[in-house]
C-alpha cells in the first residue's frame, strides 16, 4: 500500500535525494538546473513506483 503524499513525505524524499541539496546552490546554472532535475525525478520515481513489487521481480502483462 503506497503512503499518502504529503509536504513532510515530499521534503524527506528531497533530505533522501542523491544529489542533496548542495547541487541546488552551486553558481552555475546549468548544475542548478542538473540538480533540480535529478531531485525531481528521484521525489517522482519515490512517489510513483509501486510498492509492493520487489525491484528484480518483472511485471507479467494483463
Amino acid at each position: 500500500m503506497a503512503s499518502a503524499i504529503t509536504a513532510e513525505r515530499i521534503a524527506d524524499l528531497i533530505k533522501q535525494a542523491p544529489v542533496g541539496l548542495v547541487g541546488l546552490t552551486v553558481q552555475q546554472e546549468r548544475l542548478r538546473a542538473d540538480a533540480r532535475r535529478e531531485v525531481a525525478e528521484h521525489v517522482y520515481s519515490a512517489l510513483y513506483r509501486p510498492m509492493d513489487v520487489e525491484a528484480g521481480q518483472l511485471r507479467l502483462p494483463l
